[in-house]
């Protein structure tokens, strides 16, 4: 299952992973622990979330099931004419098995900063070579010219 955990205070979302079913059960609006998520100490309000074939979750559907539901504001529908309505398809408001990502928002912070446990890593430019890059610069420097193989300059798209 997919995260994506707002922080209000800086504005910043990010993004943690899990193997595991964390939260079955629980709906949008309680609060959870996200000490298995690697962020101990930190609770936050779930706000919504999608499903594996991409249905957004409705709190105002009871439980997990996907339904249509005839509606003038949904997620996923905005409406261009004023009195417009429409039937589109939502997850009900619970957290089950076939939910694939969830939203939440932090309520109340831990001890340890958030962009210690989930930033992003910045990558090397080794792993922002592409293999064809690579593979000149091995055979550069297995001719014998390694100060040819480390001067290969990125290729511009």
């Amino acid at each position: 299952m997919k995260f994506v955990v707002s922080d209000q205070k800086t504005g910043k979302a990010y993004n943690a992973n899990s193997d595991k079913e964390l939260f079955v059960g629980k709906k949008i609006g309680e609060i959870v622990k996200l000490d298995d998520i690697g962020l101990a100490g930190y609770e936050a309000k779930i706000t919504g979330g999608s499903d594996k074939q991409g249905f957004p979750m409705s709190a105002s559907l009871v439980g997990s099931v996907r339904k249509k539901i005839f509606t003038a504001d949904a997620m996923g529908f905005n409406s261009s004419v004023k009195g417009e309505r429409r039937k589109v398809t939502v997850r009900g408001g619970a957290v089950s098995n076939e939910t694939a990502q969830l939203n939440v928002v932090i309520t109340k912070a831990g001890a340890v900063a958030i962009d210690d446990v989930l930033a992003k890593k910045t990558p090397t430019e080794e792993e922002t070579q592409s293999a064809k890059e690579r593979m000149i610069k091995k055979s550069l420097e297995m001719a014998g010219s390694a100060e040819l193989g480390s001067g290969i300059k990125k290729a511009k798209h």
